[in-house]
């Protein structure tokens, strides 16, 4: 079998960085016409605003973004989040001596843990990922109610050490966007200087020849959806500190807003395409909607139409990017071969034809 050839990843990396460039040119337009209108909206104190209201959103969406590289999709993001949260607010209930390092390693422990499920019936099972966590999403809500037999914990019921840890001032800004800034930058980290971050882009790419060239592509779906898992279940700790309540319906249908937020930054549903910094762009531009439509007096339910517009526009860029790409393939190196299963072995190991 004749190897299959790349056009250069340069293309992509221009128009990525073309995307990138046009999503702040939108970002900075709409902060300047809101501000024009209400001069608050340019104020310090609403940046630290739409950066606190963005961290979290922010965290959740470095993790997804990893599913989505390999061509997956974590629905269940929100509900571990849930959970977690629901879980550590009742460890902080009963174990009152617990401290903020032990409750961020319980946090990041139990989201793990229920990332890794997802992961292991994506791999074990061979099903598609959004069944999978559409699945485990319910799974997860359902959990949540059996452990706290459906009562809420309030206010005064949460350990004083989830509730600070959100609300803490680090060099003289919010606790919040440094833990956001922390988890970004150790996505980038593995992304650009670990081979598994790189295994990622090669698997989400192109399958098949991931899988000649020797990629464990269940391995990495593993790390992809456990990484995940971490970042939602630090997301729950934080949510449920900033906001002093944990009970079912917790973050309901915020997946939607995390999975919008990566689209909008160039991350492709198709796998393979997407950068770090794309998808905090992506965060940013939800984060100054959010913010500005209360400024100027418009109703929230149209930040759902505008993100859904914006959802719409970058699935058409991203779909006839990747059409350009398949056709350069095809162009360059002839048809390619089909998509063999994550579990086939590289050609020359298998049974002889």
């Amino acid at each position: 079998m004749s190897a299959v050839s790349f056009p250069a990843a340069a293309p992509w990396r221009e128009r990525l960085l073309q995307r990138e460039s046009l999503l702040l040119l939108i970002i900075v337009a709409i902060v300047l016409m809101v501000g024009a209108r209400a001069p608050v909206f340019l104020t310090w104190r609403t940046a630290l605003d739409v950066a606190n209201d963005s961290a979290i959103l922010a965290i959740l969406v470095m993790g997804q973004m990893l599913v989505l590289l390999t061509r997956g999709v974590d629905l269940s993001v929100a509900s571990n989040l849930a959970l977690t949260g629901m879980l550590c607010a009742l460890a902080g209930r009963h174990w009152p001596a617990l401290g903020a390092p032990a409750l961020i390693a319980l946090a990041m422990a139990i989201g793990a843990a229920l990332g890794a499920l997802n992961g292991w019936l994506v791999t074990r099972f061979l099903l598609p990922s959004i069944v999978v966590t559409l699945g485990t999403m319910s799974v997860y809500r359902g959990a949540i109610f059996v452990v706290s037999g459906g009562a809420w914990v309030s206010d005064h019921q949460i350990h004083p050490a989830i509730k600070a840890l959100p609300r803490e001032t680090w060099l003289g800004l919010p606790a919040l966007p440094w833990l956001a800034a922390a988890v970004v930058l150790l996505v980038w980290w593995l992304l650009t200087w670990r081979r598994e971050g790189r295994d990622l882009y090669a698997f989400g790419g192109h399958p098949s020849a991931a899988v000649v060239a020797g990629i464990p592509g269940p391995r990495r779906l593993m790390l992809a959806y456990t990484l995940s898992g971490v970042c939602a279940g630090l997301a729950g700790l934080l949510w449920v500190g900033r906001y002093a309540i944990a009970f079912t319906e917790l973050a309901a249908g915020f997946e939607l807003t995390v999975i919008a937020a990566c689209v909008i930054g160039g991350v492709s549903i198709g796998g393979g395409v997407g950068s770090v910094a794309g998808a905090v762009l992506g965060v940013l531009f939800i984060g100054v909607i959010n913010g500005a439509l209360p400024v100027i007096q418009v109703s929230p339910f149209w930040q759902q139409a505008i993100a859904g517009a914006v959802i719409l526009i970058s699935v058409v860029l991203n779909s006839r990017a990747g059409r350009q790409a398949g056709r350069q393939i095809l162009e360059v190196g002839g048809p390619a071969a089909p998509t063999p299963s994550i579990h086939s072995r590289p050609a020359g190991q298998g049974a002889a034809a």
